[in-house]
């Protein structure tokens, strides 16, 4: 599945949705930018939204944070 991501500069990027998971009641997805082997991967985090809005999610860049996510780095 693919997803459309818009920066705040308001230009936009296709990711592959690789991955969903839930924790402490957050959704994040592991997405990738292309099908290929060689493909960056980011982990983005689902921002709360009012009931009916689309979805807000923000790229997860903070190393604490990250910890969370171990098995994400060994792809």
């Amino acid at each position: 599945e693919k997803i459309t991501f818009t920066a705040d500069d308001g230009t936009k990027e296709e990711f592959y949705i690789e991955e969903q998971t839930r924790i402490s009641g957050i959704n994040y997805l592991l997405v990738s930018d292309s099908m290929q082997s060689e493909a960056n991967a980011y982990i983005l985090k689902e921002l709360p939204s009012s009931q009916g809005e689309e979805s807000e999610y923000v790229m997860v860049e903070d190393d604490e944070e990250l910890k969370r996510f171990p098995d994400f780095s060994r792809r």
